[in-house]
């Protein structure tokens, strides 16, 4: 089986890359195969065209879809899940990643006369510097929640499923202390997802 890992983190001296490069080691210790898009590494383009949004406001299933955004929606249709790992920046994904939904997520792939599979299952891992009682408490985790569960995946995979490690912030005293038992989970769900 197969996976595709969406990460988007811009630092590589973060919990959230150990909290990648975990979760392929329990892909691949299970005898799985990923790939993987660093949309950070690659520089991808998040900005939408005026014709890219002109294609999607008109509903065109022309083919002059971008390369870049095309070579996503390849790794999307060979893979059997997808998993997006990122960090929580104002109760939202990291800009990069929105902008790689604002294109990749195009009309007649991922809505409309959909060519976009459908995948067994979409996992979001990310990580978040509050705890997870006061995003729960706030309502912010409910609200991430939907977005990414109701509105991006929705309709997109068999099975969903949000997970936020919590207390990741550098001056959290949970940070160091909880490290290797949130890294262990990370590695379950890695080892676990086709299960």
């Amino acid at each position: 089986m197969k996976v595709f890992i969406v990460y988007c983190h811009p630092s590589e001296d973060s919990f959230t890359k150990a909290m990648c490069d975990t979760f392929i080691e329990g892909v691949t210790d299970s005898g799985n195969e990923y790939i993987l898009s660093d949309l950070y590494k690659m520089d991808f383009k998040t900005d939408m065209t005026e014709e890219e949004y002109l294609r999607d406001a008109y509903y065109k299933t022309s083919p002059d879809v971008a390369g870049d955004v095309l070579a996503e929606q390849k790794k999307i249709n060979s893979s059997d899940a997808i998993v997006f790992i990122y960090p929580v920046f104002w109760t939202e994904a990291p800009a990069k990643l929105v902008g790689w939904f604002d294109r990749v997520w195009s009309y007649g792939f991922a809505y409309g006369e959909k060519t976009m599979k459908m995948l067994d299952k979409a996992l979001i891992l990310c990580s978040a510097g509050n705890s997870r009682e006061k995003l729960e408490q706030s309502g912010l985790l409910d609200s991430m929640k939907k977005v990414m569960l109701g509105d991006r995946l929705f309709g997109r995979a068999k099975k969903t499923e949000f997970i936020v490690i919590d207390n990741t912030s550098r001056e959290n005293e949970h940070r160091e202390k909880n490290w290797d038992k949130n890294l262990q989970k990370v590695y379950e769900k890695g080892a676990a997802l086709f299960l």
